[in-house]
């Protein structure tokens, strides 16, 4: 078996993929907290998929992928396949904003928290080896299956802790708390599947293609930016329930304007108005019981 080094560059990336998990879980926690209080369907869906692509996209996929570049193995290069590596981008955003729907619809019970815990574990898990099966070496990977099985379970822990915090937490200390523990939960699920694997050399294999991790760096770090740069936007120009509750005062004490009076008809004691339609062309002469009385 070939030697591995999960930290070829020491602590900086295992302390870059933490802090991208915890930013990640920050982000998505708030995001989830406005979908309880989101006026429309539509509005629900909106924050369910900023909150799926913080959590699934930064916090997990971004961290992974970050944990990665720390990652080597003796007498070879890595190279990673570009499909596969997308694809477990969308695996880890979908299976967190179906586990967020699952227990988003109705009424939080045990049954959807361990519902969608289980669907966003699996999922994630899912997203975990479809991205060590996007790396191309000289070599074959063989896994622990003890191990493999005990990074699943880890993740279906964290994602059913997960969901429930996004559908409980409020207060912002609690966030914060909350998305420390998370990183942990995250980091340790990867680090366990990690642990599992094993690469067997191919002697006098032909170099591997694919694309290196700079190539790939730049258009992760500028997703990465990009997202949480409109997550943040879109968190400070959405109003806030006290923001609706003070605009719902107002309209509350808002006094209407007043309505104009009808102008009044000026007095006629002596029917001159009556007198003054005589002589007009089309009306017809008055009766002497429709004249005034004298």
């Amino acid at each position: 078996m070939a030697e591995i080094n999960h930290f070829e560059y020491g602590w900086i990336t295992p302390a870059l993929s933490y802090a991208l998990s915890v930013l990640g879980s920050i982000l998505g926690l708030v995001c989830a907290g406005r979908i309880r209080i989101a006026g429309s369907a539509g509005q629900r869906a909106l924050w369910g998929l900023l909150s799926a692509w913080a959590l699934g996209g930064t916090a997990i996929w971004a961290m992974h992928f970050m944990a990665m570049l720390g990652f080597a193995v003796q007498g070879t290069r890595i190279r990673y396949d570009v499909p596969l590596t997308a694809a477990s981008t969308v695996i880890a955003v979908v299976a967190v904003g179906i586990g967020l729907a699952i227990v988003g619809t109705g009424r939080l019970n045990p049954v959807r928290l361990v519902g969608g815990g289980i669907f966003t574990g699996v999922g994630v898990a899912a997203m975990h080896y479809t991205g060590m099966a996007a790396m191309r070496l000289k070599g074959s990977l063989g896994y622990d299956g003890t191990r493999v099985v005990l990074s699943v379970v880890i993740a279906i822990v964290a994602a059913t802790v997960a969901l429930w915090l996004a559908m409980t937490v409020r207060r912002p200390l609690a966030i914060v708390v909350s998305a420390l523990v998370m990183g942990v939960a995250v980091n340790g699920m990867h680090f366990t599947g990690m642990s599992a694997l094993s690469v067997h050399p191919h002697e006098g294999q032909e170099d591997v293609s694919g694309a290196g991790v700079t190539t790939l760096l730049v258009p992760i770090v500028l997703a990465v930016i990009f997202g949480v740069v409109g997550l943040v936007y879109a968190l400070l120009a959405a109003p806030t329930a006290d923001d609706r509750a003070a605009a719902a005062y107002l309209d509350g004490r808002r006094i209407p304007e007043p309505v104009a009076p009808a102008p009044a008809a000026a007095p006629d004691p002596v029917g001159l108005r009556a007198r003054s339609t005589l002589g007009t062309p089309g009306t017809p002469f008055p009766s002497r019981r429709d004249m005034p009385p004298r």
